[in-house]
């Protein structure tokens, strides 16, 4: 396949697959209110949902790895998730609710690794294309699809957002039928080192043998460090912000900022980077921005200097996934790489976030604005992790 003819496939692929996140992720919690539940059973049903993408991304990574089906359970589980976002539409109570929102839960789990891993694959160290341009236009998609979504639900209702979100995520399904197959071991890759691993790593040992992967492990403490971090901003920055009198216009474009900063860092000052300093000092950079942001949260709520924090989203969060994406590729052999992108979606993103989230309700309640101290301390017990990755 022509390295455009791929790239044009995978740009369609991660447009369809956050653009369905984008019409759905904002608005479940409202369409759950609206079919009758109540805001502890809202709590309960996003709760265990979380419990079950965290089993169900490593075990559906692990069975494409052992069978190099990455494509096709992509596109079995982009299908299970559209089918899962309209089947919210007739449920009404908690019981059917929370058994539709668990499948959706299940197949939503293995989507964004999946088609990482795949894009990783095609993308052949930057020969064919740049993964962060992929990623970025995943970015873009979900802005875009956010704001047509609020504007669809103005003029049809909370039904609209789940038939856009089904629809988006059935067109990833068929998408992912197009993008090419990764096939196994590449020259220079993590593979060739590790001589006949991938026969083992096939097999039920492919679990020890990633755990036992030990800049694996510290990639995904990293992640779950800096990421973790950014639990607090998400639960409690517009409640700070409006309670500081900023404006809910203003607030919104705050938000907005970030996430244009994490489209410009994936699309343009992301993939030179780490070229140029290599994914052990990308993280250390993205930890180090990570720390100055929450620390610029924590003494201030003036408008230009959250503008300037907020801009550190892109290095915070898209260099960061960038980095421990290169790293990931190129220390762990190709026949786990899905196994392990879905271990670090799950534990270096998901869990990391839940646990920060939990903690986060009684740090704000106790201290404020003064609880992103914390979330600067965790970032910086990032740096030492980050720095131990460079090659010897």
């Amino acid at each position: 396949m022509a390295a455009s003819q791929g790239f044009a496939r995978f740009l369609a692929l991660f447009g369809g697959l956050y653009g369905a996140y984008g019409c759905l992720s904002p608005l479940l919690p409202n369409v759950m209110a609206a079919r009758g539940l109540g805001p502890a059973e809202i709590g309960t049903v996003l709760g265990t949902a979380t419990l079950v993408r965290l089993a169900a991304g490593p075990l559906a990574g692990r069975y494409a790895d052992a069978h190099r089906a990455a494509r096709a359970v992509l596109a079995l589980a982009a299908v299970g998730a559209g089918l899962a976002a309209l089947a919210h539409g007739p449920v009404v109570g908690f019981w059917p609710v929370l058994m539709v929102g668990l499948v959706y839960a299940m197949a939503t789990a293995p989507l964004a690794p999946l088609a990482d891993a795949l894009a990783l694959a095609a993308a052949r160290g930057g020969a064919a294309f740049a993964y962060g341009h992929v990623r970025g236009a995943g970015s873009a998609a979900f802005i875009a699809a956010s704001a047509a979504t609020g504007w669809l639900v103005e003029a049809a209702g909370l039904g609209a957002a789940l038939v856009a979100g089904g629809v988006l995520f059935l067109a990833t399904g068929a998408l992912a039928r197009a993008v090419p197959q990764a096939n196994g071991p590449r020259d220079g890759s993590a593979e060739d080192a590790a001589g006949d691993v991938s026969a083992e790593a096939r097999g039920p040992d492919g679990w020890r043998l990633l755990l036992a992967n030990a800049p694996f492990r510290r990639t995904v403490l990293v992640a779950a460090l800096v990421i973790g971090a950014h639990a607090l901003h998400e639960a409690f920055a517009m409640i700070l912000w409006l309670g500081a009198g900023i404006g809910a216009g203003a607030a919104g474009l705050l938000w907005a900022e970030s996430v244009a900063a994490e489209v410009l860092v994936f699309l343009l000052l992301g993939p030179p980077t780490l070229r140029r300093i290599g994914p052990a000092y990308a993280l250390a950079l993205a930890a180090g921005a990570g720390a100055l942001r929450w620390a610029v949260m924590a003494q201030t709520v003036a408008i230009p200097w959250l503008m300037a924090a907020q801009a550190l989203h892109g290095f915070s969060f898209a260099l960061l996934h960038l980095a421990c994406l290169g790293l990931i590729e190129g220390t762990v052999p190709g026949t786990l790489r899905a196994t392990a992108l879905a271990l670090y979606g799950s534990v270096g993103l998901g869990l990391a976030g839940a646990l920060v989230t939990l903690a986060a309700g009684p740090l704000f309640g106790a201290f404020g604005a003064r609880a992103f101290w914390g979330m600067a301390l965790l970032s910086l017990c990032a740096l030492p992790l980050a720095l131990s990755l460079r090659p010897r």
